[in-house]
């Protein structure tokens, strides 16, 4: 099937018009392709190579509609830095349709009723961040919203300078968020409410459809995947960024890829959002961010489950699977295959020992990988090194522990711990190169994002250690 042969359906065009505007988007001039991943098409039922149709350029420019499409943009409210705005909604987002459980948007097509000041553009830079961050969340098998597509245009856009607009095709099983339901719930339109908890079990949880208390089970199954995605950013050391109640999907997907970065050192009080000034979205900071939201979408369900139920869940619930879920990644990139009491207080050391040693998170593991009791190049990584010799002490006493071998602990590690991971200074690059339409550093950066275990020799040049400039940046909103 091609791109251009999809028939899509809307079902979020069934509820009350007070959940969405119908808007068409606004196309931008000589658009032209910029990448595209066939990874991402195949979840849409696509099997013949996307960049070969004809049409799909025209498509994610608003100037052809796929079969089926009525477009539209969605509300929703929102705590953001802990202050709720009651009316926010797709500000620069257009939603198509959906096909295959994938709900499609086009982010940069232009204003909307709920764009405000705004004027519904992205730009090139920012696009092409977001184009690569969805895919290379999905290569490291964090739950994450998709990017089929990505356009450059030659629309100029008003920024901090004069930037180049764009568009991205993204797709997610859902785009309701925890904010969709405070938007209902503080315009105490109960109704409403029970209307969109009855779209997320159609759409997200369809087991919980006759179920008894279906609604507390609901709010379940968000805090379950929302614990799991968080352990996942910290055991991978991504930082979100903007971790608002309306950028966090009601199925636990990652989505609205704003200021984000991979730790370069790890430094678990990094902040990568430049208008962060109080640090409240630090990477240490995460976990309990996220659990606060949640505590936020409890109350906003209020009308529907009792309160003080959803309290216990959150409670009962998500810091079991967090923990759960963050150890088993933690001793899988350590190489521990079978349990010891002192486990959880070896990795707690490593922590320790990364951070004062001043060293590269992901490179360390990988290094780690491959590790045989030479230890020179991991050393050489450190800064101070003496905290990782004596982390190393222990380490080595404790793998001697292990039933494994030591080659099938190699194997192992390598399948959990990436070479490839898309730092802010390899993104930068491929976007300076991309605004001198020069777009090869950009399909090359997609092809290590979708496979970030495997050895790509040709590509070796993407695994090159952070310049120590470039270490922990902070980053714009302004996209």
């Amino acid at each position: 099937m091609k791109f251009s042969d999809l028939q899509l359906t809307t079902p979020y065009l069934a509820l009350d018009t007070l959940f969405y505007d119908r808007v068409e988007p606004t196309p931008l001039e000589k658009p032209f392709l910029v990448a595209a991943s066939q990874d991402a098409a195949k979840l849409l039922g696509i099997d013949e190579d996307v960049t070969m149709d004809e049409a799909l350029v025209k498509i994610v420019n608003a100037e052809m509609k796929l079969k089926g499409s009525q477009s539209f943009a969605m509300c929703y409210a929102g705590h953001q830095f802990g202050c709720f705005v009651p009316r926010l909604g797709d500000g620069r987002a257009v939603n198509l349709g959906k096909v295959n459980g994938q709900n499609l948007q086009l982010k940069g097509a232009g204003t909307t009723l709920y764009s405000r000041q705004g004027d519904g553009r992205a730009v090139l830079r920012s696009s092409i961040r977001e184009f690569l961050m969805s895919e290379a969340m999905h290569g490291l098998g964090i739950s994450t919203s998709r990017a089929l597509a990505l356009i450059g245009s030659d629309t100029d856009v008003p920024r901090e300078r004069w930037e180049k607009g764009a568009i991205v095709l993204r797709l997610c099983p859902t785009w309701v968020r925890f904010g969709t339901f405070e938007y209902f719930s503080a315009a105490e339109e109960t109704q409403k409410l029970q209307q969109l908890a009855d779209y997320v079990i159609d759409e997200s949880y369809p087991e919980l459809k006759n179920e008894e208390d279906k609604y507390l089970k609901m709010y379940e199954k968000a805090v379950q995947k929302s614990a799991k995605t968080v352990a996942k950013w910290q055991a991978y050391g991504f930082n979100h960024g903007v971790l608002n109640t309306d950028n966090m999907a009601i199925d636990g997907s990652t989505i609205d890829y704003g200021p984000f970065a991979f730790l370069d050192i790890y430094d678990p009080n990094y902040v990568c959002n430049r208008s962060d000034t109080q640090g409240r979205y630090s990477f240490r900071g995460q976990p309990g961010i996220v659990h606060w939201n949640l505590s936020r979408l409890a109350l906003a369900l209020t009308p529907l489950i009792n309160h003080d139920a959803a309290l216990e869940v959150l409670e009962d619930t998500f810091g079991d699977v967090y923990e759960t879920e963050y150890t088993r990644l933690m001793y899988k990139r350590m190489g521990l295959q079978t349990k010891e009491e002192k486990d959880l207080s070896l990795l707690k050391l490593m922590l320790r020992s990364l951070e004062q040693s001043v060293i590269d998170y992901n490179v360390f593991f990988r290094k780690l990988s491959v590790y045989q009791g030479k230890r020179s190049e991991i050393l050489e990584l450190a800064v101070y090194k003496e905290y990782l010799e004596r982390w190393l002490d222990t380490y080595d006493a404790r793998v001697k522990k292990e039933s494994f071998s030591d080659e099938q602990r190699h194997k192992n590690m390598l399948h959990v711990n990436p070479k490839y991971i898309l730092k802010n200074h390899i993104l930068q690059e491929a976007v300076e190169k991309a605004q001198k339409n020069d777009f090869s550093m950009v399909n090359d950066l997609l092809r290590v994002a979708l496979a970030p275990f495997d050895e790509h020799p040709e590509l070796e040049y993407l695994a090159k250690p952070t310049p120590q400039s470039a270490k922990n940046l902070k980053l714009s909103c302004s996209s």
